[in-house]
């Protein structure tokens, strides 16, 4: 993305934060394909996922429109916070689908039951399984480290940088790469 389209929607997000509608109006473009560069991210591990990528970024997209009170610093924090709603949009269709699997009656889920983060895109019958025990490890992470979680969240779902990472959570990229490594390595130990 051009630094000045970076600037534009920095200054349309705060105009459209403060009420001006027609700011929304001009944003949405903008956006729009940064967004479905997110949600194709997603989707590529997604192989038994029912979502089709147009309706990910469809759906976030008007969850976003119609959060109350949003108010978002710059571009970053805004595509930081379409990673959380993608997180919650797969993980609720996740859990969709393990429980239609299991006719309505879900067991609860433990991290065992998924093989790592970097095999996560695996086999097609334990994804949705390994998108809960994702989701419940990074829960668990936030209690012991909220940073961390942070970190894994925002490169993993967000697919944010390094620097738009540390960006978001006013840190340096080192501190960055250092807690994605440890939360990374957390994580594998509970997911394995």
């Amino acid at each position: 993305m051009a630094p000045s389209e970076s600037v534009e929607i920095s200054l349309l997000l705060k105009a459209w934060g403060n009420g001006d509608q027609t700011a929304l109006d001009r944003l949405a473009p903008l956006i729009y394909a940064e967004l479905h560069r997110m949600a194709r991210r997603h989707m590529r591990t997604e192989r038994e996922n029912t979502l089709q990528t147009t309706a990910l970024v469809h759906e976030a997209y008007l969850r976003l429109v119609d959060a109350k009170g949003l108010a978002c610093q710059d571009r970053t924090h805004f595509f930081a916070l379409s990673a959380q709603i993608m997180r919650r949009i797969l993980v609720d269709a996740a859990r969709a689908r393990v429980s239609a699997k299991r006719g309505g009656n879900a067991p609860a889920l433990d991290h065992s039951q998924a093989i790592s983060l970097d095999e996560i895109a695996g086999s097609a019958s334990q994804k949705s399984a390994e998108v809960l025990a994702l989701d419940q490890a990074l829960d668990d992470l936030a209690r012991v480290d909220a940073r961390k979680a942070r970190v894994i969240e925002l490169r993993f779902f967000g697919g944010l940088s390094v620097e738009e990472t540390a960006e978001v959570l006013q840190i340096s990229p080192q501190s960055v790469m250092r807690d994605w490594k440890l939360a990374r390595a957390w994580l594998v130990r509970e997911l394995g």
